[in-house]
């Protein structure tokens, strides 16, 4: 949000391994079918489903450290090359190498064009390595799919864990039984997903990989512009401790605040490894009856910053908490604490591929520890770029006289900037009105530096800068101002859309008009777009949406307004969308019924079988160039 924000604010402040995609029904369907067919007597029809132990027959033994597992399909059955998935559930120590597969048929499948597929039985041979010099007991889970040729039926993914002792050492490739075959016969079938690879890496179970791996992604995520406004706040609490802030004291005060910060995305995860993806914690915290009251909480903070009033405890708490904070280094480390738990919470990152990932798997192995390792490191990640700038800030800060007071000033109007970032997430608010906010705080901000007073002879050098910065300033706010008045809803980029540089002929008016979505609410809306649009021939594109979700309005604004992006979309897709702001319980059903965290997240449906195409599923910020790829990828 900050990331371009004009001179006076830049003073203080300055994301593989797909699981790919599953055409799947859910197994009560397959029984449920299974039921019915019994008690009309079909029971023996040459159309009967099957068990899926019995259409796909597993077995396996281990030979060295290699093992040779065997599939036999029942007639009239068969099973997926590309949908296998091996993944190493425990053992330390332990790693797959070259997996061998059989050579397929190429099918002209329903689902998904040509693919390569296995019928009447199959071999794998999967080596594993053990890099220690013990023998250890390992838990390999073996995941694969099929589908029932006559019936049309697709079984949902099968599960099989086996546990086998592996010696040291070991070979990175089996000896193949046949011609092996590698890679998949579809021109997307290496195509991984962000969410796909993270989900990968949390459900290897090898600890050290999961706290790499998320630790750089929270470092990466660190740099998006949903975290800017962590550090003003950051950097106020520190500016707040006046002259006496020592380096070591800012040290402190930015570790508890980014440790907070990370426990309180530790404990997300957690908490959705319990209740399985159904508590959406941030979403709550989107809410007017909690935003309004803490933009006002920033709004008086700022305020005493100007030296307005002053704000004061009551004299005895006062002199609890004065004892308290005598008693730590650097200030009172509760409150600072507290403001990390707010901020991760409130004016934390938007959901981005890592985060979904992360959530997503803990929500489905339901794995308390995973959930809460994997957000906690990567809250920490995210928080390094943080303690680094809030003890170098601590260091550098003034240590007296008038210099403090234009800190404390500067620091107050960076807190109207997130009071105000956090209204213009509210849908009831309208957008000119938020625009007149940031023209208001840049205009007054101008005045206050002397933009409307004369420079008087011999004045120095910083004065006439100054000045310069706060003429700047009102210029600035001026055009948000016309902006907001003329449609445009971004204050960072006060023109793009609006009407004024339309018909004036300037870069708006290469862009069309907003993108038009049929909006859905329910599961039953759903599916009923899908019926939809098979009948027309074309796929369905689905766009999650709310109004405190940063990216969908980047998306909103700088993508779907794009014509060549328009044009592809709508000569491919039925276009739908989900306002998903007030996270009601249509809402929490939808979101859990396509396995979606929270927005911003974009799913393509086939449009022949109506299922998703989930390894090209979308979350987390696209340009327009990444966004069009992603598409052609889902077309194919």
């Amino acid at each position: 949000m900050l990331k371009k924000l004009p001179l006076l604010f830049l003073l203080l402040s300055g994301l593989i391994f797909s699981n790919g995609f599953t055409p799947a029904m859910a197994a009560g369907g397959v029984q449920a079918l299974d039921s019915l067919s019994s008690s009309l007597g079909l029971g023996e029809d040459e159309n009967e489903i099957l068990e899926p132990d019995q259409a796909f027959q597993f077995g396996y033994e281990l030979k060295g450290n290699t093992v040779n597992a065997h599939w036999e399909i029942a007639a009239d059955h068969y099973m997926y090359r590309d949908k296998f998935k091996l993944v190493i559930k425990e053992g330390s120590g332990v790693t797959i190498g070259k997996v061998n597969y059989q050579k397929g048929d190429i099918k002209d499948d329903e689902f998904f064009g040509k693919i390569e597929v296995y019928h009447n039985k199959t071999d794998v041979q999967i080596p594993l390595v053990n890099s220690t010099d013990k023998v250890v007991l390992t838990k390999l889970k073996i995941t694969y799919q099929g589908c029932a040729e006559k019936t049309g039926i697709c079984y949902p993914p099968i599960h099989k864990t086996i546990e086998v002792k592996i010696n040291p050492g070991g070979s990175t490739t089996a000896v193949t039984p046949q011609a092996a075959s590698t890679s998949p016969a579809s021109d997307t079938s290496g195509f991984v997903s962000e969410q796909d690879q993270y989900e990968q890496l949390l459900g290897s179970g090898q600890l050290w990989k999961i706290i790499i791996g998320f630790f750089l992604g929270g470092l990466a995520l660190a740099f998006t512009a949903c975290m800017y406004p962590m550090i003003p706040i950051l950097s106020s609490i520190i500016v707040g401790q006046g002259e006496k802030v020592t380096t070591a004291g800012a040290f402190m005060m930015s570790l508890v605040y980014v440790e907070a910060m990370a426990l309180t995305f530790g404990t997300m995860g957690l908490l959705v490894s319990l209740v399985s993806g159904s508590f959406n914690i941030q979403a709550y915290f989107q809410s007017p009856f909690i935003l309004i009251p803490f933009a006002l909480i920033f709004v008086a903070l700022a305020f005493s910053m100007f030296g307005f009033f002053t704000i004061q405890l009551p004299a005895s708490l006062q002199g609890k908490l004065s004892q308290i904070s005598n008693n730590q280094k650097g200030g009172n480390l509760v409150g600072v604490a507290i403001m990390g738990i707010l901020s991760a919470l409130i004016i934390g990152p938007c959901a981005g591929p890592i985060i979904i990932g992360a959530l997503t798997l803990a929500a489905k192995e339901g794995d308390m520890f995973l959930g809460f390792i994997s957000m906690f490191v990567l809250g920490n990640g995210l928080g390094l770029p943080l303690l680094v700038i809030g003890t170098t800030g601590g260091k550098f800060l003034p240590k007296a006289g008038t210099w403090m007071d234009i800190v404390k000033y500067t620091a107050g109007v960076i807190l109207l900037a997130i009071a105000i970032s956090m209204l213009e997430r509210i849908s009831f608010i309208p957008v000119p009105y938020i625009m007149g906010m940031w023209a208001l705080l840049f205009i007054v901000s101008g005045v206050y530096l002397g933009a409307l007073e004369p420079i008087k002879e011999g004045a120095s050098g910083w004065k006439k800068f100054w000045k310069g910065a706060g003429v700047y300033l009102i210029i600035y706010g001026l055009v948000v101002l016309l902006g907001g008045l003329s449609g445009a809803r971004n204050f960072n980029d006060p023109l793009h859309g609006s009407a004024f540089i339309s018909k004036s002929g300037g870069s708006s008016a290469e862009q069309s008009s907003h993108l038009k979505f049929q909006r859905i609410k329910t599961v039953k809306d759903l599916d009923a777009a899908l019926k939809q649009a098979k009948a027309q021939g074309k796929g369905v594109m689905l766009d999650f949406y709310a109004d405190w979700c940063t990216y969908c309005k980047t998306y909103e604004d700088y993508v779907f307004s794009d014509a060549n992006v328009q044009k592809l979309l709508k000569a491919n897709f039925v276009l739908i969308q989900a306002d998903v702001t007030a996270n009601d319980e249509l809402d929490k059903q939808l979101l859990a019924h396509v396995k979606v965290t929270a927005p911003p997240a974009i799913l393509f449906f086939d449009k022949s079988s109506l299922k998703e195409k989930k390894k090209f599923r979308i979350v987390g910020a696209m340009n327009v160039e990444q966004f069009t790829t992603r598409v052609n990828l889902a077309i194919k």
